[in-house]
């Protein structure tokens, strides 16, 4: 996700360097090093926390020299706190992020919750540095980028199962596996597209716009949510991945 996010952040002004020791090849105008001795003589102005949670403890404390004044640490690495992360780092600033699969084309969905003491001009860094790879929406608490998470965070994965059914529906009919494809896929992104450029309606006006009263679209409607139950499988869904992040807290 740290690479994904990269690419994008690239279209600032920036400098970047990463520390990894299995890094083979860093994006170029990146300065990539194996360890953090190398660059034990620096300071930043952003430390981006991009590894996994339980190597949190073990490698954050050698950073605390090495975030400037005025500096701040965006996480995003899941589950862990703010709290967690400032500790480690003596007191400073954190903004957590909760990114999703779709930075790797630029159209990520993520979430955004900032420490109490970070300031007004860090807020906007890292939503401008979000923003690059995609959309940004900021919480007021951990517990609503918890709820980030069950939406946007494991949301791909919902939609993935949802085109697959889709177009295994759509296999059934007839076609064959690029032609179904083609046309649930292509039918998404327009209907999205749709959407996004009619946000002055809901979409259950949307909706009702391509369904005319005893036609093919009320037909399948009935069919898919007539009894309520795709609602409720959805509400359903949500809920356990906001429940299952509760429990990885």
């Amino acid at each position: 996700m740290g690479g994904a996010l990269l690419e994008h952040w690239l279209s600032g002004d920036e400098n970047f360097t990463i520390v990894d020791p299995f890094l083979e090849k860093a994006p170029n105008g990146v300065r990539s090093v194996s360890d953090r001795a190398a660059i034990a003589d620096d300071t930043f102005d952003v430390v981006i926390i991009a590894i996994k949670p339980q190597m949190i403890d073990e490698v954050l404390p050698d950073y605390r020299p090495m975030l400037a004044e005025g500096g701040y640490a965006m996480s995003i690495a899941a589950g862990a706190s703010i709290a967690r992360i400032a500790a480690l780092l003596g007191g400073a600033s954190v903004i957590r992020v909760m990114p999703n699969l779709p930075a790797a084309v630029g159209k990520a969905t993520s979430g955004l919750c900032a420490a109490d003491n970070a300031t007004d001009d860090q807020i906007a860094h890292a939503t401008d540095m979000m923003e690059r790879a995609g959309t940004a929406v900021a919480v007021d608490s951990e517990d609503m980028l918890d709820r980030v998470t069950a939406v946007a965070g494991s949301g791909p994965g919902y939609v993935f199962e949802i085109a697959r059914a889709y177009i295994a529906a759509a296999e059934d009919l007839g076609f064959d596996a690029q032609q179904a494809r083609t046309l649930v896929l292509g039918t998404m992104e327009g209907t999205i597209a749709m959407a996004l450029a009619h946000s002055d309606m809901s979409l259950e006006d949307l909706r009702n716009s391509v369904t005319s009263k005893g036609g093919t679209t009320a037909a399948g409607l009935d069919a898919l949510n007539g009894d309520g139950t795709v609602s409720g499988k959805l509400r359903d869904t949500v809920r356990a991945a906001y429940d299952r992040a509760v429990e990885l807290r």
